[in-house]
């Protein structure tokens, strides 16, 4: 009898690598550690955003249209869950992604701003502040290159046969993806009207609408 069994968990195991069973399980891990990744990076950038502008706000305090959107951009991204089971949920993942991209074009344009401001470009921890950023957005875009990748691979598995029974057998559905949707967009520096009144050593800015949806 315990012969027996022993040949039934063989058989089974060779059963499940031969459907693509673990592959299956293997890159699923993968995407999971692909998407924990992102939102490692996205973290660390919501973190930098309250010191960043606090700093602007001393030296263009007249700035309220820039600072309020950055940090009603910085709450909208707060208040998404982003568990891994976001990557299964088609609108729950929309939600995420256009939430992220209107942080990053409120950012743009409180960086925008800054142009306007000498004394603030000079000051030490502006600069410190904007130097992690850059540095966040480019870890950003690593993090997602790596997630687009990992999803990709994990779609073309439980979408191919005989995978794709397996898939089905054991309900691993499609997982979501980053568009490109509106990347020219995000690309364009933010255009600012220098146009208002006056301010010491600058005039006060009028920046594009930071709340733009973007991917």
């Amino acid at each position: 009898m315990r012969t027996l069994k022993v040949w039934l968990v063989t058989a089974l195991a060779l059963l499940a690598s031969g459907c693509g069973y673990n592959r299956i399980q293997q890159q699923d891990e993968g995407v999971k550690a692909a998407w924990s990744e992102v939102i490692n990076q996205y973290q660390r950038r919501a973190d930098l955003v309250p010191n960043l502008v606090n700093t602007v706000k001393g030296f263009a305090a007249q700035e309220q249209k820039v600072l309020i959107g950055v940090t009603e951009a910085r709450a909208r991204v707060g208040t998404i869950q982003a568990t891994p089971e976001l990557v299964n949920d088609p609108q729950a993942f929309q939600k995420f992604e256009a939430a992220q991209g209107q942080l990053s074009q409120a950012l743009k344009s409180l960086i925008a701003v800054s142009e306007n401001y000498p004394q603030l470009k000079s000051d030490a921890n502006f600069r410190d502040l904007q130097a992690q950023l850059e540095g966040t957005e480019n870890r950003i875009t690593v993090a997602r290159n790596r997630y687009i990748q990992a999803v990709q691979d994990y779609n073309v598995t439980i979408r191919s046969f005989p995978t794709n029974l397996t898939a089905m057998m054991f309900k691993y559905p499609e997982k979501q993806n980053f568009t490109v949707q509106n990347e020219a967009e995000i690309a364009r520096p933010p255009t600012v009207d220098f146009s208002g009144a006056a301010a010491p050593g600058a005039a006060s800015s009028v920046p594009a609408n930071p709340s733009a949806p973007a991917h």
